[in-house]
């Protein structure tokens, strides 16, 4: 189901944000992971700590798809690189001697607009993930899920859509969220049966109707059934909408 969205560069607000969170957590790399492109995503790695990129490089080696075509291991030669190759994504660091990352992601930006960056760092989520996002920033992931993830998050970022853990999407979707939607989400979805419950859940997840119906070893009619019984008690139709309301129940899964 992965949909390309308008891309979020600086200037979005935090509401856009929030919804753009609540749309990637339904996304179908969540659950499934994403196919090799056809074309090569010609990739350049910045990060000061030569041992950092090494391992990256070689991480990248095992994707058919994607080329190192650059590496720097600072701001300045980030951009003087950038500006020569002109790459698809940039693979950035945050903490660089000189410009740091978020300078560099800036003049990107400003100077081109049609690179893509991917910031890998040390830093969680919770600390540096939506300024970055609002700054222009593509994806974020931190470098202790790089082995796992990285592959995966590239080639989301190259196609023009945004990445982020989908156990952290929720950070953007509730950066607005008015006090008490937890609780009251939480209240409503207990009037839901637990199998209604399991079917809200896998929804949001991203899973399909045929999926869910294996999962649960019933007929799709049976889980179509489900979901009329969840949109007659909470008003969901649409995946977006189940997402939401499972970050604001705080039952998606982390």
């Amino acid at each position: 189901m992965t949909t390309h969205r308008r891309e979020a560069g600086g200037g979005d607000s935090p509401r856009v944000l929030a919804q753009l969170g609540a749309a990637l957590a339904a996304r179908s790399y969540a659950v499934r992971g994403v196919p090799v492109r056809d074309e090569t995503i010609r990739v350049i790695l910045v990060d000061d700590h030569t041992l950092i990129r090494e391992g990256v490089r070689v991480l990248l080696q095992s994707a058919p798809d994607i080329a190192v075509v650059g590496e720097a291991e600072n701001g300045a030669a980030a951009l003087e690189l950038a500006r020569r190759a002109v790459p698809d994504v940039v693979v950035l660091d945050l903490d660089m001697p000189g410009a740091d990352g978020e300078s560099v992601l800036a003049a990107l930006r400003s100077q081109l607009p049609e690179v893509r960056v991917l910031i890998l760092t040390m830093y969680p989520e919770q600390t540096r993930l939506v300024p970055l996002l609002a700054g222009g920033a593509r994806g974020y992931l931190t470098k202790a899920a790089a082995s796992r993830e990285l592959v995966e998050a590239i080639r989301v970022v190259a196609s023009g859509d945004v990445y982020v853990r989908p156990a952290v999407a929720r950070l953007l979707a509730t950066a607005v969220a008015p006090k008490g939607a937890a609780t009251s989400a939480r209240d409503r979805f207990r009037a839901l049966s637990d199998r209604e419950a399991t079917v809200l859940r896998l929804v949001a997840e991203g899973y399909s109707g045929a999926e869910i119906a294996r999962q649960l070893d019933v007929s799709t009619k049976t889980v179509d059934a489900y979901k009329h019984r969840i949109h007659d008690k909470l008003g969901l139709q649409h995946r977006t909408e189940y997402v939401r309301f499972a970050i604001e129940a705080e039952i998606l899964g982390a």
